[in-house]
């Protein structure tokens, strides 16, 4: 980066990772990150077939939730649930009841797994009716989610007045996204569940403690890819990231975890093929290739951003990430991965009609906007060559 950034660096604050940038690196970034917020106040979000997506019609949409049919795919959950709930296995009847919906038998990723359906029976979920067991437990996970964010946010922010002010922005934006799974008309969807017990699990990984901290982060995540297995690339990521770490005891964790799902969706295949006949339909393929509106649909339209006008809602999205970027932490890291990852799976795979997997992230993405605009304003400084970071402005420890 040159020796004017190296002598930067001897100045800048341990947190803020753009403080330290060449003026070229920084220009490209910015430059870079300009483009794309423009490109995401441009491109249309889209749901269904194609439909653009309007706020207004989404807005009414959900607000009126009570009023409406229940969507397609939550009426196969619902007669799931209700079929369990009358002492029916799931593995007996759930052919049947995609062939009844006409959904896809083939392949067997077609098919959820059962995990969700039975959580939901034994709460006494029905419809988008009063479940005070399954509001009672989303309350629980919302306030955990909040809890162990604060808690980490400290650890990793540590001492002085502007990160104890960051650590109280971050939680606040982070209720806003997780406020999403208090929304009982979608206690039956997988992707709900799985994206508050990843952000859980973001909160309880504490690798920055002595030996690390990670079993109850691995427990959250063993839940969640129980119910969706797209929480796979999460539980990857950590392996890799402990390995990378050196935290080889932690790594050797999230393999076995790794491996335990493999086998358990083998398992689950195998129960699907016994049901399956030669003539089920095979369900059309997921590489849609989406490019940019495909990651901005996803997370908009499963989260509370859905309210805001999609010109606002994208560059929203791309200022999370770029707030988790310039923090310079194991949890900024750690989440910048994270959410490009997923990004570029949702650019790649998924089709309109899936933008609910958008949900499986979007919680814990809030909590970026807290630092946005500390990354924005140090790019721009670096870019002209001034950034001169007060040596004070966080704690050093």
């Amino acid at each position: 980066m040159g020796t004017d950034a190296t002598a930067r660096g001897a100045l800048a604050p341990p947190r803020d990772r753009f403080a330290t940038w060449s003026r070229r690196d920084a220009a490209l970034l910015l430059a870079a990150v300009l483009a794309v917020l423009v490109a995401a106040a441009l491109v249309p979000l889209t749901v269904g077939k194609g439909e653009i997506a309007t706020p207004p019609s989404v807005v009414i949409a959900h607000a009126k939730a009570k009023e409406r049919p229940r969507d397609d795919d939550l009426k196969l959950y619902d007669n799931a649930i209700r079929r369990i709930r009358h002492g029916e296995a799931y593995y007996d009847f759930i052919a049947e009841e995609h062939r009844k919906a006409a959904y896809p038998l083939r392949p067997g990723l077609a098919v959820r797994l059962p995990t969700l359906a039975y959580l939901d029976a034994a709460m006494g979920v029905e419809g988008d009716g009063p479940t005070p067991m399954a509001t009672g437990a989303a309350i629980a996970l919302m306030l955990g989610v909040l809890a162990a964010w604060w808690g980490r946010l400290g650890a990793e922010l540590g001492a002085g007045p502007q990160a104890a002010r960051l650590r109280r922005m971050a939680t606040a934006l982070l209720f806003l996204g997780a406020s999403l799974g208090l929304n009982r008309y979608y206690f039956v969807l997988h992707e709900l569940w799985a994206g508050m017990l990843v952000a859980l699990a973001l909160g309880l990984h504490r690798p920055e403690e002595r030996g690390g901290k990670w079993i109850a982060a691995w427990l959250a995540t063993a839940l969640a890819l129980a119910i969706r297995e797209h929480v796979l690339p999460f539980a990857l990521l950590l392996a890799a990231y402990a390995a990378w770490r050196r935290a080889w005891r932690e790594c050797a964790g999230w393999v076995a975890l790794v491996l335990l799902f493999l086998a358990g969706m083998a398992v689950h295949l195998h129960l699907v093929a016994r049901h399956t006949l030669p003539d089920d339909p095979v369900g059309p393929s997921w590489l849609a290739l989406r490019g940019l509106g495909g990651w901005l649909s996803n997370v908009v339209l499963s989260s509370n951003l859905r309210f805001l006008p999609h010109w606002a809602a994208g560059p929203l999205v791309v200022l999370m990430v770029l707030g988790f970027a310039g923090w310079r932490s194991r949890l900024g890291t750690f989440c910048t991965l994270l959410y490009l990852g997923y990004g570029l799976l949702f650019m790649i795979a998924g089709r309109n009609d899936n933008f609910y997997w958008g949900a499986v992230i979007a919680p814990g993405m809030f909590a970026g906007l807290a630092f946005a605009p500390m990354a924005l304003a140090s790019l721009a400084r670096a870019a002209r060559g001034a950034n001169r970071p007060d040596p004070q402005s966080f704690s050093s420890s």
